[in-house]
């Protein structure tokens, strides 16, 4: 609890109860921040601010629309949105999809998502900036509990995706997307380094030419 009364460090996990979690994550000092809880600890990150993120953000979310339309896939996605199993697991994933069968799972009106009443999403994606080995540690191992199907991790510094199949509380690497069937990792790696020569524009036209053959 000590760490809480002092000012609160940002981007690391704290050891606090869920209910010093809650109260910290509704005050409104932290209204635009994202917040997690695993395992007892907490995480705050304060939202980031950067072009480069900002525009892999766009990219991953452009290309699973420009995908599950030309293939015909039913899908709602969410940003930023709030997942919450009450008294043990949060999380704000920075991009969050239920497919197929799930897609209207969660209807208009819902605020937080309660997941003792509603199923984890189907995808998960986390865009890394200066928050790789987190993506890739404990917050793999909060979304391999809550049981979301797929798992992907936007590497912005590197261009790489690193994308996870996630079965029995374990996860392990795929090259090609299992709930969006003929997505492949390589394709999403591609479209990302386009975007380092190109204007998102252009990036779009191609992304769809090749998902149309």
């Amino acid at each position: 609890m000590s760490e809480l009364q002092t000012a609160l460090v940002s981007d690391t996990w704290i050891k606090a109860t869920w209910d010093e979690y809650i109260k910290l994550i509704e005050n409104p000092a932290y209204e635009k921040a994202k917040g997690y809880y695993h395992n007892e600890h907490m995480r705050i990150e304060m939202p980031p601010v950067g072009n480069d993120h900002a525009s892999d953000h766009t990219i991953v979310i452009s290309a699973i629309s420009l995908f599950a339309a030309t293939k015909n896939i039913a899908l709602n996605g969410k940003d930023n949105c709030t997942y919450r199993k009450t008294g043990f697991n949060e999380a704000q994933p920075d991009v969050s999809y239920y497919i197929g069968e799930n897609a209207d799972v969660i209807s208009y009106g819902t605020s937080i998502i309660n997941l003792d009443i509603y199923p984890a999403p189907d995808l998960v994606i986390e865009v890394a900036n200066t928050s790789l080995a987190d993506d890739l540690g404990k917050k793999r191992l909060l979304y391999e509990d809550l049981g979301v199907k797929e798992y992907w991790i936007v590497d912005v510094q590197n261009i790489q995706v690193m994308a996870f199949v996630i079965e029995n509380q374990g996860s392990k690497r795929i090259t090609e997307s299992q709930i969006l069937p003929g997505l492949t990792i390589a394709l999403l790696k591609e479209a990302f380094r386009r975007t380092r020569q190109m204007n998102q524009g252009q990036v779009y036209a191609w992304l769809l030419s090749q998902f149309q053959q």
